[in-house]
């Protein structure tokens, strides 16, 4: 019996530091609520910028208007989204690199359901919004990352100064 529970022991001990090691802010906004490169969930109460966002469809291409937004280091943003098209679409806001992993994951499922501060799936003729803290300077990106989307010009930019 010493045996077994020493055993169990030792593996929960390793699936424990195992789960921490791999802890921490995942691709593509998987994060959950920290900080990431790109900032962090605004909170609601307070003040923001709003910044209309529409997704649909045009002669062959998807595509976001507007396509780039400048925001100051620090600045809360409400990002209104509406997709005026007639597929559904999705808003994720990540770095180009985590948009691009995550385009990855949604070749392999792109059922996916996105459930993150950073991400939201819309109807046609839906909308929603994102409360986004930009806490460090740099240039980011949002994308519809359902499978040929991105490819057909879905994707903007945020520089943030």
């Amino acid at each position: 019996m010493k045996k077994a529970t020493t055993l169990l022991g030792g593996l929960s001990a390793l699936l424990l530091t195992t789960g921490l090691a791999l802890a921490g802010p995942g691709g593509a906004g998987h994060g959950h609520g920290d900080e990431a490169a790109y900032g962090k969930p605004g909170d609601p109460k307070k003040p923001a910028r709003l910044v209309q966002v529409s997704m649909r469809e045009t002669d062959g291409k998807m595509l976001f208007f507007p396509d780039k937004v400048e925001v100051k280091a620090g600045e809360q943003v409400r990002f209104k989204l509406a997709n005026n098209g007639e597929a559904e679409h999705e808003f994720v806001l990540a770095t180009v690199e985590e948009n691009a992993k995550h385009k990855i994951q949604m070749e392999k499922n792109p059922d996916m359901e996105h459930e993150d501060p950073n991400a939201r799936r819309l109807q046609p003729k839906k909308g929603d919004e994102i409360v986004w803290q930009f806490t460090k300077a740099g240039t980011f990106e949002y994308a519809c990352l359902i499978p040929g989307h991105y490819e057909s010009g879905m994707k903007g930019t945020v520089v943030v100064k």
